[in-house]
């Protein structure tokens, strides 16, 4: 097995403010990616924003498989990463990159390496970071074509 790095990315009318928040907002992931269920590991009457070091559990839709992702680094507007807290998987760090773009706008660009991976898993992981970059792109966008 070799490392292998992918990357993805889309463009969303709104600010990078709104998609930042979306990132962060774990109640809002089920609307946008196939994750239907989104919950922070905070002690008991504990809330507060997300910062670094905070575990997330995630469950899919396909198959109810649970991850848990531990953020490791929060740049306000700009960054959110995060890797893999445990499982079989626990070798991979993400982050979602944002920058304003010159005509109007965010761009996102989502990128993951993996340690250890099979190189011919590449094309479906871009595929994977490709529909969270574009789901989020869309539903930041949504977001905003509510609000106007």
């Amino acid at each position: 097995m070799s490392s292998l790095s992918v990357s993805a990315t889309s463009h969303s009318s709104a600010p990078a403010r709104l998609v930042y928040s979306v990132l962060l907002d774990a109640e809002s992931w089920p609307l946008w990616t196939s994750f239907y269920e989104v919950q922070w590991e905070l002690p008991a009457g504990v809330e507060r924003p997300a910062r670094a070091g905070d575990v997330r559990v995630m469950r899919s839709r396909l198959g109810g498989v649970c991850c848990r992702e531990r953020i490791v680094e929060l740049l306000p507007d700009r960054r959110f990463s995060y890797e893999r807290a445990s499982g079989l998987l626990a070798s991979h760090r993400r982050s979602v990159n944002l920058t304003e773009a010159p005509h109007g706008g965010t761009d996102i660009t989502w990128s993951a390496t993996y340690r250890h991976a099979l190189p011919l898993l590449g094309r479906a992981r871009r595929r994977r970071l490709q529909g969270w970059a574009d789901a989020l792109a869309s539903y930041a966008d949504s977001i905003v074509s509510r609000d106007s």
